[in-house]
């Protein structure tokens, strides 16, 4: 995606939190910066790889995650998430549920090229579908189904800006993070307990 923006959530879109719910803590990492986030085109599901740029913000948190333990290192299979992943902290395993939004006949296009309403409904990231694409329900369906499968713990997670949007979202935030950026979020108290970022993300995008 090519839109940093903080924005008041409109509500708890994904599931609501409950006291009976096991420890779930999320380390959510947003992958490097692409071409696509330089250009300020959308990148949705398009397989674009890092630039060098990405590449130095991804060695850039390899020190905030060393000697960390996580039940679990996952990632999109996306090849920018993946390469984020490796040079970060180490191999992850690929899940196709934490892609970005699929942009559909958007992929590729400029930002301020796309129509006003649609626009506006990505700022928003409020009942936004992409034509030929997802709306903002598939993405939090599938975000839904990935966690809804994770043993209880620390899981460490690399995404997406749209993606990891939705999930702090869900915690009455609505935070676009920085490439190469890192939020900690305790999922079973819907609580947001820190974000580091990066210090090399000085361009915007998704």
């Amino acid at each position: 995606m090519g839109i940093l923006v903080d924005r008041p959530a409109r509500g708890r879109h994904l599931d609501p939190v409950s006291a009976e719910l096991p420890p779930l803590e999320l380390w959510l990492v947003r992958h490097g910066e692409t071409i696509r986030n330089s250009d300020g085109r959308l990148s949705g599901w398009q397989d674009v790889p890092l630039t060098e740029l990405g590449r130095e913000q991804a060695r850039w948190l390899r020190p905030h995650l060393a000697g960390q333990r996580f039940e679990g290192v996952w990632s999109s299979d996306l090849a920018r998430a993946v390469e984020t992943a490796e040079l970060a902290f180490g191999p992850a395993r690929a899940d196709a549920r934490l892609r970005e939004i699929g942009f559909g006949e958007l992929e590729g296009v400029p930002f301020l090229e796309i129509p006003e309403a649609l626009q506006r409904g990505l700022l928003d990231f409020e009942g936004f579908q992409a034509p030929g694409g997802e709306g903002v329900a598939d993405l939090e369906g599938r975000l839904r189904a990935f966690l809804a499968e994770l043993q209880p713990g620390r899981h460490l997670v690399f995404s997406h800006g749209g993606a990891i949007r939705a999930l702090t979202r869900a915690l009455g935030e609505n935070r676009f993070l920085p490439n190469g950026s890192l939020a900690v979020v305790d999922w079973s108290a819907r609580r947001l307990r820190r974000v580091v970022e990066n210090e090399l993300a000085h361009r915007f995008g998704g």
